[in-house]
């Protein structure tokens, strides 16, 4: 049975994890959770003077697919609609969106940053 609760802790604790490897990069956290009428950002993030929209999937096995194969067709066009939002926000700054990929089936986070995931 599928328990919301459980994957809605995942995803935060997916969402955190994503925070703290992003910073120890060196991004800057601009936002996280951040909302539109049309969907959600997960991490608002800006390095080298691009901003980064960061979509955050996260995993506890290997039932579901790799986490990244998790950000199908519908959720890179609503990506792409965020991104262009985010466009008006910072006129002239580079805009690029990621993926980080978070995988708690072992011991350790498996964590894979996918850079320009979703192309505009």
């Amino acid at each position: 049975m599928f328990d919301k609760s459980k994957n809605k802790q995942t995803g935060n604790l997916g969402e955190d994890t994503a925070t703290d490897f992003l910073i120890s990069k060196g991004y800057k956290i601009l936002a996280r959770n951040l909302f539109f009428a049309f969907g959600e950002i997960d991490i608002l993030a800006e390095k080298d003077r691009s901003i980064v929209i960061v979509e955050v999937k996260t995993v506890r096995g290997s039932g579901f697919g790799l986490a990244q194969d998790l950000v199908r067709f519908a959720k890179q066009n609503k990506l792409r609609m965020l991104a262009r939002a985010v466009e008006q926000q910072y006129p002239g700054k580079t805009i690029r969106i990621d993926v980080i990929a978070i995988d708690f089936s072992g011991s350790e986070p498996k964590i894979e940053h996918i850079e320009s995931a979703v192309e505009g």
